[in-house]
């Protein structure tokens, strides 16, 4: 298929009325026919499934692909992570080991603790002492739905993920990861929603071999790659500037059958643009219009970068201008902040990634090129506040 088909091709054949025929004119010479593929659509399973928290059964739902959609994840996103990840110096705090001697009376006299107090000690938990009271707890609790209620199945996931989000939140990462194992001595049910809690610590850490082992974990103990993860490992690997690890999760993901959302495809495409990956651009672009028909501004935009590594300036030129058409007002500001970092920051990013001896010739091409997109953008009659003459200016692009 032509690039400009899956780039453009919902706008182009929804609302020929809105363009100029010279858009057109303009992205026929570019690319010759147009083709149009039928919209994929595909559905997220959900499923639920019972657990047990202190002998009380409950039903917790499994779909966590979307942060913030269950109950629990949606603590995950406002969940305020500490800035270190060592040990403490002092003991448990002063709640935590209350909550946990009175839990432990409990459990010596042969009564179950209520609920309340557990969740009590989770929320509770503010450094890796605590930790620590809490992880001995759970495992006294597992032995003693053993032997004296004879309840063999372990807590539900709801009660993992709170107790993973309290280890990410205080940076115990060694035992964060204990809720992802299958087979544990602490009664815990591993979700991929636990995981999601560390990754996020991971993110906010730019902690790219942390986020590994996570994934690793993941694996080892079959849990499924879901698309929030996807969209976590995709940010850390950018914010990292690791182009291999994001290349090879990828691979992973898109073996996995995971559905990337928009933001990951974004993120995807502009950490190639920003390397001036030409080819990668449009093989995660063919990625992208099979699942989803319109474009972002990042993934439009970087379309765009694509066509002016191919020294194809008109072509870039028309693909900006038809977004600019086709999105609606209140994204007019978001096109005209990304066509202004286009012309300020991205050729310098590119001219980073380049080896020394090919910078002085990109320099050049992308200064040329990228005023003939910017007048050709002007004949076209779109608003563009680009000063031609501080581009043209030897220190705006380097070579």
């Amino acid at each position: 298929m032509v690039r400009i088909s899956r780039v453009l091709k919902a706008p182009v054949f929804l609302h020929l009325e809105r363009f100029l025929i010279s858009d057109i004119e303009k992205l026929e010479d570019c690319y010759g026919s147009f083709q149009w593929q039928k919209q994929r659509s595909f559905s997220i399973q959900t499923s639920t499934f019972s657990g047990t928290i202190h002998g009380v059964r409950l039903p917790v739902a499994t779909d966590v692909q979307h942060l913030g959609r269950h109950p629990i994840c949606s603590v995950m996103a406002r969940a305020s992570f500490a800035s270190e990840a060592g040990t403490t110096d002092g003991g448990p705090s002063e709640t935590v080991k209350e909550i946990y001697d009175k839990m432990l009376k409990s459990v010596e006299a042969e009564t179950m603790p209520p609920n309340a107090w557990m969740w009590s000690l989770i929320e509770n938990c503010a450094n890796r002492e605590d930790i620590k009271l809490l992880f001995q707890m759970l495992e006294n609790l597992r032995r003693f739905r053993l032997s004296n209620l004879r309840i063999h199945a372990n807590f539900n996931c709801n009660l993992c993920l709170r107790v993973a989000e309290a280890c990410a939140r205080v940076g115990s990462l060694d035992f964060g990861k204990k809720t992802l194992w299958t087979h544990n001595v602490y009664g815990l049910t591993p979700s991929i929603g636990s995981a999601h809690y560390l990754l996020l610590y991971a993110k906010e850490h730019n902690n790219a071999k942390l986020m590994m082992d996570i994934m690793k974990n993941l694996k080892r103990n079959s849990l499924p790659l879901q698309p929030g993860t996807a969209d976590i490992v995709f940010s850390i690997c950018y914010n990292t500037n690791n182009w291999e690890l994001i290349s090879k999760y990828s691979k992973k993901f898109i073996k996995a059958g995971v559905k990337l959302r928009r933001t990951t495809f974004d993120t995807w495409m502009e950490f190639a643009a920003k390397r001036g990956d030409a080819e990668s651009i449009w093989k995660i672009e063919e990625l992208r219009s099979n699942l989803m028909k319109q474009h972002t501004v990042v993934s439009g935009f970087s379309c765009a970068k694509g066509f002016l590594l191919e020294h194809k300036p008109e072509c870039a030129a028309a693909i900006i201008h038809t977004l600019s058409q086709n999105f609606p007002d209140k994204k007019k500001p978001d096109v005209a902040n990304e066509l202004e970092k286009l012309v300020s920051k991205w050729p310098l990013e590119v001219i980073k990634h380049q080896k020394k001896e090919e910078r002085k010739a990109l320099a050049s091409s992308l200064r040329s090129d990228i005023s003939i997109m910017v007048n050709g953008l002007l004949k076209m009659g779109l608003e563009v506040g680009i000063n031609l003459e501080d581009l043209n200016k030897k220190e705006a692009i380097p070579c």
